[in-house]
């Protein structure tokens, strides 16, 4: 079995014509496949009436990172950093977040998937930590850092779906966001935190699978603990 698992995709403005550039990080790709499932990209801007066309289709989905979610979704504080927000985009994975966890169909969300989850479930967002989090520590390390290297530890919470994938309860982790989860939406279960306390890891219970994660293991496909998370979203969704 090769689950066909739909990957959301960011758009970039491009000023030599109206038309956005549709683009996607190619580690998403290889990791699914490495899992043994089928990717498939999924336009944002797919007319509402062929969503269910889309939906059908899939097995599980893969909410991807990429721009900011528009702080009027979740009554954010405007901030001068917040930027690349996409009307489309953020209709369409909210509209598919919310379904997936109403019918139950597995999914994954990673860096701004997890906000995206978070939103879409009612919680809130820091629009940026360093500005509105106390005590906070670096966050957004890229680009100075490489994709891959690790930027601190995550606190995994025991009793968690989380902690059976990870087979600890501390790992390493990159780190690429400069937003976050702010106040936790009351149907997720918080499953890790960064050394700084903040939120780096949910889940829905009793969902077949709906795990989120702040950092991008798409990029720690070195570490087996890293694949295991994309092997449980294939076998989830087969």
């Amino acid at each position: 079995m090769h689950p066909l698992i739909g990957i959301t995709t960011n758009r970039v403005a491009n000023p030599k014509n109206p038309f956005h550039t549709v683009t996607l990080s190619e580690s998403y790709l290889r990791a699914v496949q490495a899992a043994g499932g089928t990717p498939v990209l999924l336009p944002s801007i797919a007319p509402k009436e062929t969503w269910d066309v889309l939906w059908e289709r899939l097995d599980g989905i893969l909410f991807t990172g990429g721009d900011d979610v528009d702080p009027t979704r979740f009554n954010g504080l405007p901030h001068p950093r917040v930027g690349g927000i996409d009307e489309p985009r953020d209709d369409f994975e909210i509209a598919f977040l919310q379904r997936a966890v109403k019918e139950d169909k597995p999914f994954l969300c990673i860096c701004r998937g997890i906000q995206v989850m978070n939103v879409a479930l009612g919680g809130t967002l820091y629009t940026d930590i360093a500005d509105q989090r106390e005590g906070a520590e670096k966050h957004d390390w890229y680009p100075d850092w490489p994709r891959d290297q690790r930027a601190h530890t995550v606190k995994v919470m025991a009793n968690s779906r989380l902690a059976e994938l990870m087979q600890s309860d501390e790992v390493g982790v990159n780190s690429l966001h400069h937003q976050g989860i702010w106040d936790l939406a009351a149907g997720l279960q918080l499953t890790g935190t960064a050394p700084d306390g903040l939120i780096e890891a949910v889940e829905v219970p009793g969902h077949r699978f709906a795990i989120g994660v702040q950092w991008h293991p798409e990029w720690l496909q070195d570490d087996a603990a890293m694949r295991r998370l994309f092997e449980a979203l294939m076998a989830a969704a087969a």
